[in-house]
């Protein structure tokens, strides 16, 4: 008997993940392709050849696994998923082709947009989401605005892409417009606000929305054209079933069994965030909590932070770079678990170091641009393993100012932190020093590695059975028998950060002046 595969794409900040699992939701298969965005005219963006040639790679780097482990070419799939980085601006026409170039949700261009759309809908509206995009182009005078017959997320893009159906899964439909919690769609008052606010006659805004689909229900088919797009081989046949195209918060949750109340995840990548299921709303807006879903339209606060381990990976690169010049080819992947290891040998403030590792604007703590910086006191440590550690301390450092937002000021009480992406692949490492951070247990589960593209396979597999809720198929079905490592913290570790984010608050009076002053 033929085993069934579900097949889950991600499309990450900086990889494409291709991951086929089987009926017993391991990881049969796995493919990936390595990206990145581009800065062009300011704006932070992946051309449609990027996003095209990117998938076609992943795919095909995962069947060609496939082909060899089981002898045979992957030619059928029962069920496929697709997710990608949340929020962002895809307008379509109605051909389907692209009005403007893809912004991702690094870019912060939309300060007048979410300064007058939050209080008008009373609720958090950050500065990527897809509704701030779409009424910043608008405020902008731009020409496309008249010809838009949807604007959509990059799942969503390439979802339509593969089976022509227009839907959103609800969490990654919840960064693109509020969402109301006891309809499970969109918000009909905040729709009717905007519709007032733009006033023109081209669309209304539920005209041009993706429709809103909750984990379980049938999203669509795999196309034949869809198939040669996404295997131009002409090996894939069609019909696949798809589940709702989900945003990568969604999928990590999902992961890391992290969709039921007082649980929670931190995603630590490109970008860091951390996703915590509430039993209830929250009392008041807060600048910076986006107020988000699980997969299946429970109430999530969404701590983001646009900048993560990119700093940090350029750090790494230029250590790389060093230690092949002086000793030859060395394996990159050898040189993050030395120095990450090193740095559990530092102080535990960092010595007196200091780092802003903003590559980006950073809403969270009010700038538009970022300038990287790293500063020292004169009687600072200025040693490897404090240089490694305050790095690796920095990209936490605006997680925690939000994540203090919901602990203090609403006492939001967190039974499980799970962690997953790629700060934590060196074990042991950034899981110690954010469990220090945020003062709380963090468990790191051995799929850790397969991330958001095996959540999203697992959403796949549970739109083909789903005769249960969301939480008890992970529950009872795919986390049973799954082990992981929980790390609590080090009350050394707990002071030191505290230390360190004194230092931190400081060093981001040095950040503005550098976003002032330091220009191309």
């Amino acid at each position: 008997m033929e085993k069934k595969l579900y097949l889950g794409i991600e499309l990450g900040s900086t990889r494409i993940k291709s991951v086929l699992i089987d009926q017993t939701h391991e990881p049969v298969a796995v493919g990936g392709h390595n990206w990145e965005n581009r800065l062009v005219d300011g704006v932070w963006t992946y051309t449609l050849e990027d996003i095209w040639q990117g998938v076609q790679a992943s795919y095909k780097s995962m069947a060609a696994d496939y082909e060899t482990k089981f002898g045979k070419k992957l030619t059928s799939i029962e069920g496929i998923g697709i997710s990608a980085m949340m929020h962002g601006y895809l307008p379509l026409d109605k051909r389907g082709e692209l009005l403007a170039e893809f912004r991702t949700w690094r870019n912060t261009s939309t300060e007048k947009a979410s300064a007058i759309l939050t209080p008008l809908f009373n609720i958090n509206i950050p500065l990527r989401w897809s509704i701030a995009h779409l009424y910043q182009a608008i405020l902008n005078g731009e020409n496309h605005i008249n010809q838009i017959a949807t604007i959509t997320t990059l799942a969503g893009y390439v979802h339509k892409k593969l089976t022509g159906e227009n839907v959103l899964g609800i969490g990654d439909a919840s960064g693109v417009f509020p969402i109301d919690s006891e309809t499970a769609g969109y918000h009909k008052g905040n729709m009717a606000d905007f519709d007032k606010l733009v006033s023109h006659d081209a669309w209304k805004i539920n005209e041009i929305l993706p429709k809103v689909l909750p984990a379980g229900a049938i999203a669509g088919r795999l196309t034949k054209e869809g198939a040669n797009l996404l295997d131009p081989s002409g090996s894939l046949n069609a019909g696949a079933i798809f589940c709702p195209p989900e945003g990568d918060a969604g999928t990590g949750m999902v992961a890391t069994n992290s969709v039921a109340p007082k649980t929670g995840n931190v995603s630590a990548g490109t970008s860091i965030f951390a996703m915590l299921v509430l039993e209830k709303g929250l009392s008041k807006l807060y600048p910076s909590i986006d107020m988000v879903t699980t997969p299946d339209g429970k109430p999530v606060a969404m701590v983001h932070c646009n900048n993560g381990t990119s700093d940090l990976n350029a750090w790494v690169n230029i250590f790389h770079e060093a230690l092949s010049l002086i000793s030859g080819p060395t394996n990159k992947n050898d040189v993050y678990e030395k120095l990450y290891n090193a740095a559990l040998g530092g102080e535990s403030d960092g010595g007196g170091l200091m780092a802003v590792s903003y590559l980006s604007g950073e809403h969270n703590t009010g700038f538009e641009e970022g300038r990287p910086l790293f500063m020292r006191l004169a009687d600072s440590r200025f040693t490897l393993a404090n240089f490694m550690r305050t790095m690796l301390l920095t990209s936490m450092a605006t997680l925690k100012l939000g994540m203090d937002v919901l602990t203090h000021g609403e006492g939001v009480t967190i039974t499980q932190l799970m962690g997953h992406g790629g700060l934590f692949t060196t074990k042991g490492v950034a899981q110690k020093l954010m469990a220090g951070a945020l003062d709380t247990p963090v468990t790191v589960m051995e799929t850790a590695d397969e991330g958001g593209a095996w959540g999203i396979a697992l959403l796949a597999a549970y739109t083909a059975c789903a005769n249960m809720s969301l939480g008890d198929f992970l529950k009872t079905q795919v986390f049973a028998s799954r082990t992981g490592a929980t790390i609590k913290p080090d009350p050394a570790d707990t002071q030191g950060f505290t230390v360190f984010m004194e230092r931190f608050a400081a060093g981001l009076k040095v950040e503005r002046t550098a976003v002032d002053n330091f220009k191309g």
